[in-house]
């Protein structure tokens, strides 16, 4: 499916050259790495300062083993070899999550699998049950091996992917995440980026009952494909701000590639809400989903059943300043997305989030700060206390668009 595994080959010797001798003469005398590194924990091993944590006696996270000038701020690639080279001879397997570096996997006797996603973003459902069976399988095959795992700078996808793969081996997803911000950092912020944690829980929630550390579970059941129609994009209690912009991206599959690159499938603006506007054309605008197939799993019918109103249609929402984005043409989107939203459109992110449509449930999906990405000053700035981002989905994998008769129509309370 994509994944490389390299086979095994003769290593390569590396010489501590001049140049080696430099690097490691100006990062040590400058704290170079020791800054790049800032809250995660260092390890001194054999004279060297690496940037590598223990998670478990078989799981090991670091940052990038780098190359030439980058090993001046990144853990030297000869020094990690050394290290796993004189703890764990012949017994270590390495999982890069890199998309933007890589390196020559015959430096580890081609020990190497990759599993690329992009940084500070989250990878497909597919990808963490690979992973976790890959190293599941390296693990049980030998008790001595261990698995190491990286990504850049060894924090955020890696802790992402050792934490699935703890749930994976039996703990609950707070659990697996604590464990790793306790083991890799110092200030307790392992996986600080909600939508990487918010994908710990999904994978949690595909999982059978565990039975322990080390046994695996029973099952993994990844969820079936669920198309949603994405309809409205509301952001609650806004300030200082009178139109915000953003992109809507999807991660679309490539044949023959791990990799799975997020494709833009459009982009427009929420603008302020004019009160007493409305939309008697087009109903939809109130709805949020069929009675009784609230996951789009009922039988089919011709008509659609009873529509329930939203309860965020409430003249409520006149209280606080609200900006606002309807599709007359519903957007079609499926399974993992990524929406972020900008202060201009050429720039200014103020915060994204990622989410798959196969958790979407009752059509409904309402973020506070605290669920999204690089959420900072920017994002600060234009944020009421009552934030919150909504958007609203139809019924999934619908194969019509639910409306309402005149009469029904005029049965409910329009903004």
């Amino acid at each position: 499916m994509g994944l490389k595994l390299t086979k095994e080959g003769a290593p390569k010797v590396e010489n501590l050259s001049l140049q080696h001798h430099m690097i490691n003469y100006i990062a040590k005398n400058l704290y170079i790495r020791k800054l790049v590194s800032k809250q995660r924990r260092r390890m001194l091993i054999a004279g060297y300062d690496l940037d590598m944590s223990y998670i478990t006696d078989r799981l090991l996270a670091m940052s990038f083993p780098a190359e030439r000038m980058r090993a001046m701020y990144r853990n030297p690639l000869w020094q990690v070899k050394s290290v796993l080279d004189m703890r764990h001879h012949e017994h270590y397997k390495i999982y890069n999550l890199c998309i933007e570096e890589n390196y020559d996997p015959a430096h580890f006797y081609g020990r190497v699998e990759a599993y690329p996603f992009d940084d500070n973003h989250v990878p497909p459902l597919e990808m963490l049950k690979k992973f976790c069976e890959s190293v599941h399988a390296w693990l049980s095959s030998d008790p001595k091996n261990i698995a190491v795992v990286h990504c850049m700078a060894g924090k955020g996808r890696t802790g992402l992917m050792v934490s699935a793969y703890l749930v994976y081996s039996g703990m609950s997803a707070d659990e697996a995440l604590q464990l790793y911000a306790d083991r890799r950092t110092t200030n307790n912020e392992g996986v600080s980026i909600p939508s990487q944690r918010r994908y710990v829980e999904y994978w949690e929630s595909m999982l059978s009952v565990p039975r322990g550390i080390g046994s695996g579970p029973v099952n993994v059941s990844l969820p079936q494909q669920s198309s949603r129609e994405l309809r409205r994009i509301r952001l609650y209690d806004t300030v200082n701000i009178e139109q915000i912009f953003f992109v809507i991206l999807e991660m679309q599959e490539v044949p023959n590639q791990a990799y799975r690159p997020s494709v833009e499938i459009t982009r427009s603006s929420c603008r302020q809400i004019k009160k007493g506007y409305q939309r008697n054309y087009s109903p939809r605008y109130y709805l949020s989903y069929i009675e009784d197939d609230e996951d789009g799993t009922g039988s089919d019918l011709d008509e659609p059943r009873v529509v329930v109103q939203m309860d965020t249609e409430d003249p409520a929402i006149y209280q606080k300043s609200c900006l606002d984005h309807y599709f007359d043409n519903p957007i079609q989107v499926n399974g993992d997305v990524r929406v972020i939203f900008y202060q201009k459109m050429m720039g200014g992110r103020l915060f994204y989030c990622c989410f798959n449509t196969a958790f979407i449930k009752n059509g409904l999906l309402q973020l506070k700060t605290k669920d999204l990405d690089k959420f900072g000053k920017k994002g600060r700035s234009i944020c009421g206390p009552a934030f919150c981002l909504e958007l609203l989905f139809g019924p999934a994998n619908s194969k019509h668009s639910p409306t309402l008769t005149n009469d029904e129509v005029s049965s409910y309370e329009f903004l």
